[in-house]
């Protein structure tokens, strides 16, 4: 496709603006919830046991702990410093084999985020990186979703308020084109052109078999080229149910959202045949509002209805005596996060 028209493909197609388009006309909204809460960092109260109520600068690794190690993956965590080694001797004496998962301790976005097949992968993996990570066992389910959990701190049960459906960015041969052109042809993967070379160099000038399909980014993230398919229809009593004890067993967890592998949203209603990769905080996206469906303007009430359930469990915490962070406290946690994603950039 021609950057004339993935310039025009991008303007009308609101999922792929910038963020600050997309927040900024909400900010009245935000000074409003503020008010009543006579806090812009009203916040971090929401998830009191999570650092900043799990909206930004948050350990990954603190919060794997506070989850039953049932739902979720085989973790470590390693200081920056540590060699390639002793990596792979921990992960032998948990049976973490390859391919793994590493991505930053501290995260955002899916920035810095791997799936690592080797030695010779993990150790130019490290030379970039300058944060403590974690290494996570690979899970092979088929199917990746994200789950929207909200619960009141007066409340026994909460409800589940959106699901996502996360499809990765593949493409597909035709026995002529190289993977590189074959790239540029869809809109959604020529978005991530730059990433994708610098990820896989001399391999674009490849030919894929005739129907071949190749995974390009093997992680559900919006920003890394993932196609999102709002499922909220398929919420049922059973499904909430099974949420509902997962979270419950997440000590003071009342506003975010669950990723997990699974192989069908029928067996995870079971408790079967799927793993929480991840939980998020405050800071999280109702992310099927980016079906590709949904107008701007839904996404805006998604936004709006998801921040007026944040203000509300912040400020019930906040009454049970949760201190929300001061004015300066916030700004610190903002100018490190600005810092951080420039350095995850360059992983």
């Amino acid at each position: 496709m021609k950057n004339f028209n993935l310039f025009f493909y991008r303007i009308f197609h609101w999922e792929y603006w910038s963020m600050k388009f997309i927040y900024y006309p909400l900010f009245p909204i935000w000074i409003y919830l503020s008010i009543k809460s006579r806090s812009l960092f009203f916040f971090n109260a929401a998830n009191p046991k999570i650092k900043n109520g799990g909206m930004a600068m948050e350990s990954k690794d603190d919060i794997y702990k506070m989850i039953p190690e049932e739902h979720i993956p085989k973790t470590l965590h390693f200081q920056n410093n540590t060699d390639s080694n002793a990596i792979l001797k921990a992960c032998a004496a948990t049976n973490i084999t390859f391919p793994f998962i590493i991505k930053p301790d501290i995260g955002m976005k899916g920035l810095g985020v791997a799936k690592i097949h080797d030695g010779e992968e993990l150790a130019a993996y490290l030379k970039k990186n300058k944060t403590d990570y974690i290494v996570q066992e690979y899970i092979s389910h088929p199917n990746e979703v994200g789950i929207f959990y909200v619960r009141h701190p007066n409340e026994k049960k909460g409800s589940v308020t959106g699901i996502v459906s996360k499809e990765f960015l593949t493409i597909t041969g035709n026995g002529k084109s190289t993977v590189g052109e074959l790239i540029i042809e869809n809109p959604r993967s020529h978005l991530q052109l730059n990433r994708l070379r610098k990820k896989y160099g001399s391999y674009l000038k490849t030919i894929p078999g005739n129907k071949e399909k190749i995974t390009l980014m093997s992680f559900g993230s919006h920003t890394l080229g993932a196609r999102f398919l709002d499922l909220s229809n398929a919420i049922t009593p059973e499904l909430t149910e099974r949420v509902n004890a997962i979270c419950q067993g997440v000590p003071q967890f009342y506003y975010g959202r669950l990723d997990v592998k699974l192989t069908s949203l029928e067996d995870f209603t079971q408790g079967i045949n799927y793993s929480i990769i991840e939980i998020n905080g405050a800071g999280s996206e109702p992310t099927h509002i980016y079906d590709s469906s949904h107008t701007i303007f839904y996404a805006w009430k998604e936004i709006c209805r998801h921040w007026f359930l944040l203000q509300k469990i912040s400020q019930a915490n906040f009454c049970k005596g949760v201190k929300y962070l001061s004015f300066k406290e916030g700004l610190s946690m903002l100018k490190q996060n600005g810092q951080l994603e420039k350095q995850l950039r360059q992983i």
